[in-house]
C-alpha cells in the first residue's frame, strides 16, 4: 500500500462540480492498493502517518505531528499510484488491486485513520473522476510504502 502524505494549508475534492469534502491544516494522503496488500499494510500506514513530525513548531524545525497541531486529513484514493513504467511508455497497472479489494481496504484505512484521533478526516469518492484543489505547504511531500515499514 502506498501513500503520498502532502501537508496542506487547505484541500478539497470537487466531483461534477460540486465540493464533496474539504479540510483545512493537515495531510491530504493520496493512496493506492496494490494486489496482495491487506489491513495489516493499512495498519502499518496508520500507526506512522499521525504521529509523523512534519510540522513545524516554535523553533521552525519539523518537531509536530498531525495529532499535534490537530491537524484534519484528506484521503483520497488513486490507483496510479500502482503504475509499473518500467517498459515502454504507457504505464501498466497490473499490481493496482482489484476495485472492490481496494475499495474495502481504502475505507479500512479512513476508518482507522479517524480511531487514531485525527480531528477530521474527510475523503473524495472511490472510482470518481476527481478535481482535487490543494495548497501545499512547504512544500512538504512525504512517500510511504507500507512493505518498507516495521
Amino acid at each position: 500500500m502506498k501513500a503520498v502524505i502532502q501537508r496542506v494549508k487547505h484541500a478539497s475534492v470537487t466531483i461534477d462540480g460540486i465540493q464533496v469534502s474539504a479540510v483545512n491544516m493537515g495531510y491530504l494522503i493520496l493512496l493506492g492498493v496494490e494486489q496482495g496488500d491487506t489491513k495489516a499494510d493499512a495498519d502499518k500506514l496508520v500507526k506512522k502517518i499521525p504521529v509523523l513530525r512534519i510540522f513545524e513548531d516554535e523553533n521552525e524545525k519539523m518537531n509536530l505531528s498531525c495529532l499535534d497541531v490537530d491537524g484534519e486529513i484528506l484521503v483520497v484514493s488513486q490507483f496510479t499510484l500502482c503504475a509499473d513504467c518500467s517498459h515502454g511508455r504507457r504505464p501498466s497497472f497490473t499490481k493496482s488491486a482489484p476495485p472492490g479489494e481496494a475499495e474495502m481496504l481504502y475505507e479500512y484505512f479512513v476508518e482507522e485513520l479517524k480511531k487514531a484521533g485525527v480531528k477530521k478526516v474527510e475523503t473524495g469518492r472511490f472510482g470518481a473522476d476527481m478535481k482535487v484543489d490543494l495548497l501545499n505547504d512547504g512544500p512538504v511531500t512525504i512517500i510511504l510504502d507500507s512493505k518498507d515499514l516495521k
